[in-house]
Order: C-alpha cells, then structure tokens, then sequence
C-alpha cells in the first residue's frame, strides 16, 4: 500500500506529476491558438474605408473595389433619366464606411432602359379629368386631347404615336399619350349639318336650306 508520502513524492511518481503539470499548460496553449486563429481568420482590428463608387460606370467600380479587397455583388436595377447606363445608383456600405477585408459591397446599377408601365383601366370608364390625373400620377405626359363625338368629357380611347392602346398595354415611361375624349357638341354639330341637305332636287342634288346661314 502506497502511503500518502509516497503519493505526493515527485520522485517516486515522476510521470504522474509531469503530466498534472503538463495538462494546464497545453490547455492554455491551445486557448492561445485558438485566439489567435480567430483574429487571423476574421482580420481582427483591420478595416478599410470603402471608397464612393456612386455614379460610376460598374467596370470603374469594380476595379476600385478590388483594389480594397472587397467583393462586389450587383444586387438591383433602376432607371434614373440622365444618368448612363450601367452607372452605379447606390451601394451599400454607403462610401467612408469601416469594413473588413473581404467584405461583399452590394451595389444598384442604372438599366439605362426605360421602364414600361400598363395603360390603367380609363377607357370607356373615366372622365377626363380622372383619366388625365391617373396618367400623370403614372409618369406619362400628355397632348391636346382629340376631341371626337360622344359623352362630354368622357374618355373613348388612349393613343401613342398615333396607334389606338387597349386598358393594360405597356408602353415606355413618359410616353407622350393622346386622349380621345367626348364631345357631345360635335354630335349636335353633325346633325345641323345633316339637317341642311335633307331635300334633294329633280337632279338629285342637294337644297341647301339657306335658313342657318
């Protein structure tokens, strides 16, 4: 039997102790290392200020991106009037941002192609004034409107470049539309003039009663 002397003697149980010693010290090693693989891993205390690629054409900002060791990700496309297509219109972390190496820059880019919007539901359904306000509101713009006969005020048709559109049918932002709207003084016009040539001659032509002039 091994007395408790001969237990806690280091020269007698030489290999026991060394590994009891040995044991705390590995474990904080490896703690140590660990530490230090994460602040290599995930570049502890180094950042970089993103540059402002905001307005420039995609080729441009990716080299500058690049050159910063970040990653660019086209996220989204919009349509800016006057603005080049393919331009930068937003990027997220925004320009002087602190960011670390590596990180992915998502950016928006202009289509450069007008963005086509449906005809909304006006025809045959809408005065003239909430035709117009509906179109306006949508970004298209608008001529004289084309008077022809029917309802005062009451909307018979939409037209773009001259070609008759149906509710629902896309056409370009801004588009220059044409209304054909209502005039029921046309109507009475018509039957006025109508009304002038109701009898006709021994020749066949028309009597012009000389009384509406």
């Amino acid at each position: 039997m091994i007395s408790l002397k001969d237990f806690f003697s280091f020269k007698n149980n030489r290999a026991f102790w060394l590994n009891l010693i040995a044991m705390p010290i590995v474990v904080i090693a490896v703690i140590f290392g660990v530490l230090h693989w994460l602040d290599v891993y995930t570049h502890h205390g180094e950042s970089i200020i993103v540059p402002n690629v905001n307005g420039l054409p995609l080729k441009q900002a990716e080299n500058e991106l690049s050159k910063k060791n970040l990653k660019v990700v086209v996220v989204d496309s919009n349509y800016v009037k006057g603005m080049p297509a393919g331009s930068i219109l937003e990027q997220k972390p925004t320009g002087g941002s602190k960011v670390k190496i590596g990180r992915s820059i998502y950016l928006t880019i202009n289509t450069g192609e007008v963005p086509k919007v449906a005809i909304p539901d006006i025809i045959d359904n809408s005065s003239f004034r909430q035709a117009e306000a509906r179109l306006r509101a949508l970004g298209f713009k608008l001529t004289e409107p084309e008077y022809i006969e029917g309802e005062k005020d009451w909307i018979y048709g939409v037209k773009y470049n001259g070609k008759e559109l149906l509710s629902g049918e896309k056409v370009p932002r801004e588009a220059v539309l044409t209304l054909c709207v209502g005039d029921d003084e046309l109507e009475t016009d018509s039957l006025k003039t109508d009304s002038l040539f109701l009898n006709t001659g021994k020749d066949g032509k028309p009597i012009v009663d000389e009384s509406w002039f």
